[in-house]
Order: structure tokens, then C-alpha cells, then sequence
């Protein structure tokens, strides 16, 4: 669970008595609906990416597929555009790209607000919970108490869980929660759980501050456990949250190996939050890497909180990430509600130069949206200009060659994205300092991003694709080898992209489909 300083005040502390109480059941039962796109269409709101209706979210949590759907709970404090106490928000999706609103899942109670977690399918009832043959979906979360957290204990963090018979529109919580108590690690949260075919237990991943816990069990209830990792390894500019761990094939051979996943806030690459990454071994017991050197997932200011879904159908690791930075994720510049996720994204391992890299490219069901526009270019002074109505709902693809680029987005307002390639350093540049709205926090736009590019190919030539929403750019290089994830707050739709290369195959460009 991500999340700035808690602040304690009087004010909190009411906001948490007053969520304590749960609405009645039926009223969780109802689907919520939008009789029209009003909600939508605000300036700067995403069309393609997944915001709530309204108000603040943040962390992805839960991510399970189940029963044809795939379930994307969030956190969620559904009375204002601000941090405040924690609920499970929920949506579903069967593409993972249009997404159905549900009513919040999970509400704060006696034992505390509902920080992050996960969500599996017990489908051998092995914590008893199901009933009449259906097989419990169970959710895994962190019960944080603000009531003890200003006392001075380390006991104000514990796992809890919940289950659900009909497929995650209704929740009844464990009766016998917390399942793991804690009164030694002031942080201790954000479980990861997921069956392990090979042991037949549960295993579940915590964080600890600075460091990775991890606990096994046989029915999801009672834990146990089993060893560390990382106090000594990675980044530690912060607190370590939302561990994640899973296996893939290394593509082009048969060697598999374990990728664990640790969010860090502050610390990243780019200033505050960020997703780092290892690869290694995990023998059902201890998770070990001998990598030295500290790798992103995405080297952007904007991807953070990341984890992948469980129970995919085809066995794909499918990865979502909150699409904001703890710096100023509260101060920017929308209204009716604040934040996004990323695209959701699939992961892949490749080993290039001796070093393992994690990919991560759009899923497949992307492509649904997209729709080439032919768009003629026009050169002007350095290179070539193309122009298009808008930029903020399309996707520019094309091959280029690791030499120095620019490539420009801008708008007749004089606000303009700066995206650089630098060939002797092998560095990506985003200077999103005139991009449009830009004063609401200095660290927003104060220094040029970068992403370290040390194995992109320098032999041949390589895909870019850029895909732009009403408030945000992704940029995948070399099929998601790497990549960098911004939020943008244009003023109006850039209408122009600007090329360096005077004589470049011609980009592909796209218009994107809204998809609510």
C-alpha cells in the first residue's frame, strides 16, 4: 500500500469512525452505473486508461482473474480527491481494456482502514470458506489502525482476509481476522499471495520496511514463516511495498527464472516512487539473486505499486501499476476525481549481453482500439512535422536507430512534450517542463527525466511506440525493453509530432478509441 505520511489528526481519526460502519448488503449488491458519458469527458481525463468515477484512488490491489472476468480492485477513499481512510474499490473487465464499475468491496471496520493486498481463487477450499460446491475468492489486504499508530507500537499493521461466493460482488470478512498479527516491524504490509503447485501451500509475500518477508500456509489462515530478502540488496532510498514474485521462461530457451517485483517510495530512478526489480531463484523457501546493479520496470516518474494477476487463462504475467508519483500525487490538476493506472501490460524475460531484462509491452487487446490515420508529413526546419487534431487520444509508432532524436508533441498554445534519444550516453530524455500545466508541484517538472538504455541494440533498428491519453504518455522501446510512464496536463490536445529525422520511414499513427 502506498502512501504518503499518514497525517493523524483529529480530522482522520473521525473520517475513520465515521467508515467504520458498512453499508447494507444490498446496497453493495447494486452495480454502479452512468446513465451518460458525463463523467468522462472532464479536462485531462484518461480515455483509455482506467480512473475511477470519482474521487481519489490509488494502489492496484486484488488483481485475479476468475470466472471469465478479470477483477481490478483499487485503493479507494471514495469521499474526497485526497488521500484519506482506505476502501477496496472494483471493476471488471473481460479484456482488460473496458472496464465495468462495482461498488466498493471492502470498507474500513474495528481493526482498521483497508490498506493493499491480493486476491486468489481457493479452488480446493483449503480455508474452508467456500460453501455448496463454489470455491472461495479470497481476498488477502493489510488492516492498518490509525488509532495505534500515533502510540508508538508496531502493532498498527496486520493481514486480514475476506471471501466472496459470488464472484467478487459481494464480501463477507473472516471472522477470526487478523490471520497475521505483528508487533515488531513499524511497516509491514502489502501481502502478494499465490499457490505454489510445488510445495501445495500458499505463499505469501510482505514487506518490512526494508525488506521482503515470506510466509507460507496451508489454508490461507494460519502462517508460517520461512525467510527474507533484500535488506542489503537493491534500492533503499525508501520504504520497500507491494512485493510481488512469479516465475517466467526466458524468451528463446528453456531456462526459467524468478522475478520479484519491490515498489519504493521515495528512491526512484527519476525522484520519489518507483517499481525496481530482481531476478533470480526461489526454491519454495528463499527468494536469492546475485544481481548487483538496481533495474527498473519503468524508468518513468509515473508507474508505481505495480503487481500482476493471478490466475490468468493462458498463463500470461499481465501487470497493472498506479499511473502517479507520492510527490505530487495529490495536487494535480483534476477535480472530480484523481489518479489512473497504466495500460496493463504483459511481462517477459529476455537475456541480452549475459543480463536478465524485464519487458513490459501493452497487452494484445490494446490493438482493438487503435485505428490508422494517414497523416502526411511536412518537412520544417530540422526534420519533419506531422499534424493530426489530436494527439492525446493516438498512438505514433515507427523504427528508428540508436542516433541522436527529438521527437516533439505540441499544440498551437505553445505547450510542448520534449522526448530525446542520446546516442553516446544511451539515455532517453522527457523534459515535460512546458507540457501544459505544470505549477501545481515544483518536483513535477523541475528536472529532465532519463531512462539508462545500456542494451538497447546499436547494430539495427528498433520499434518506438509512444501512446498519449488526455493526461499521460507511454513510451516502449524495443518491444518494452525499455520503457517510461509521465502524466501530462495539457492545456489542449497537442495537434502536432515533430521528428528529427528528415527522412524517416513514415510513422505509423493511430487514433486510440475511447472506452467508456
Amino acid at each position: 500500500m502506498t502512501r504518503i505520511k499518514l497525517l493523524l489528526s483529529s480530522i482522520m481519526v473521525l473520517g475513520f469512525v465515521s467508515c467504520k460502519q458498512e453499508p447494507p448488503k444490498k446496497e453493495t449488491s447494486a452495480e454502479i452505473t452512468m446513465e451518460n458519458n458525463l463523467l468522462y469527458n472532464e479536462q485531462y481525463r484518461p480515455q483509455f486508461h482506467f480512473s475511477p468515477p470519482e474521487k481519489w484512488m490509488n494502489d492496484p490491489n486484488g488483481l485475479v482473474y476468475h470466472q471469465g472476468v478479470y477483477h481490478l480492485f483499487y485503493q479507494y477513499y471514495p469521499d474526497d480527491i485526497v488521500w484519506g481512510p482506505m476502501h477496496w474499490g472494483h471493476a471488471v473487465s473481460e479484456d482488460l481494456i473496458h472496464w465495468q464499475h462495482k461498488p466498493v468491496a471492502l470498507y474500513p471496520d474495528d481493526l482498521g482502514y483497508i490498506f493493499s493486498g491480493s486476491a486468489v481463487v481457493d479452488t480446493d477450499n483449503t480455508s474452508g470458506l467456500g460453501s455448496g460446491g463454489k470455491a472461495p475468492l479470497v481476498a488477502v489486504f493489510t488492516y492498518h489502525d490509525p488509532e495505534k499508530e500515533p502510540l508508538g507500537g508496531n502493532d498498527h499493521q496486520t493481514q486480514g482476509i475476506a471471501y466472496s461466493l459470488d464472484n467478487g460482488d459481494t464480501w463477507e470478512k473472516y471472522q477470526g481476522n487478523p490471520v497475521l498479527a505483528n508487533d515488531t516491524f513499524k511497516d509491514f504490509r502489502d501481502p502478494k499471495v499465490y499457490w505454489d503447485e510445488d510445495s501445495a501451500r500458499w505463499m505469501m509475500l510482505l514487506v518490512a520496511g526494508d525488506h521482503l518477508r515470506i510466509y507460507s500456509s496451508p489454508d490461507l489462515i494460519n502462517w508460517t514463516y520461512l525467510s527474507e530478502f533484500g535488506r542489503d540488496r537493491g534500492a533503499h532510498g525508501g520504504v520497500w511495498e507491494c512485493p510481488d514474485l512469479f516465475p517466467l521462461k526466458v524468451e528463446g530457451s528453456d531456462e526459467e527464472k524468478w522475478v520479484l517485483l519491490i515498489s519504493i517510495n521515495p528512491g526512484g530512478p527519476n525522484g520519489g516512487s518507483a517499481t525496481q526489480y530482481f531476478v533470480g531463484d526461489f526454491d519454495g523457501t528463499t527468494f536469492t539473486s546475485d544481481q548487483e546493479d538496481i533495474r527498473w520496470v519503468d524508468w518513468g516518474a509515473d508507474n508505481y505499486a505495480g503487481v500482476t494477476y493471478n490466475n490468468t487463462p493462458d498463463g500470461d504475467r499481465i501487470f497493472i501499476g498506479w499511473m502517479s508519483n507520492w510527490n505530487y500525487a495529490q495536487a494535480t490538476p483534476t477535480t472530480v476525481w484523481r489518479s489512473a493506472m497504466t495500460l496493463p501490460r504483459t511481462l517477459a524475460l529476455q537475456k541480452v549481453n549475459g543480463q536478465y531484462e524485464l519487458k513490459n509491452y501493452p497487452v494484445e487487446s490494446f490493438r482493438s482500439l487503435l485505428k490508422p490515420v494517414e497523416v502526411k508529413g511536412k518537412d520544417v526546419t530540422g526534420g519533419v512535422a506531422y499534424e493530426y487534431e489530436n494527439f492525446n487520444a493516438a498512438e505514433v509508432r515507427f523504427e528508428t536507430t540508436l542516433e541522436n532524436r527529438e521527437w516533439r508533441f505540441y499544440n498551437e498554445a505553445g505547450e510542448e512534450l520534449r522526448i530525446l534519444l542520446d546516442a553516446g550516453k544511451k539515455e532517453l530524455l522527457i523534459d515535460r517542463s512546458a507540457s501544459g500545466r505544470v505549477s501545481f508541484d515544483p518536483s513535477f517538472s523541475e528536472t529532465v527525466h532519463k531512462a539508462l538504455l545500456p542494451n538497447l541494440p546499436d547494430e539495427h533498428s528498433f520499434e518506438v511506440r509512444i501512446i498519449l491519453d488526455a493526461s499521460s504518455v507511454e513510451i516502449f522501446l524495443n518491444k518494452g525493453q525499455y520503457v517510461m510512464t509521465e502524466q501530462l496536463f495539457p492545456n489542449q490536445p497537442y495537434t502536432h509530432f515533430f521528428t528529427s529525422e528528415k527522412n524517416p520511414e513514415n510513422p505509423e499513427i493511430f487514433e486510440i478509441s475511447r472506452v467508456w
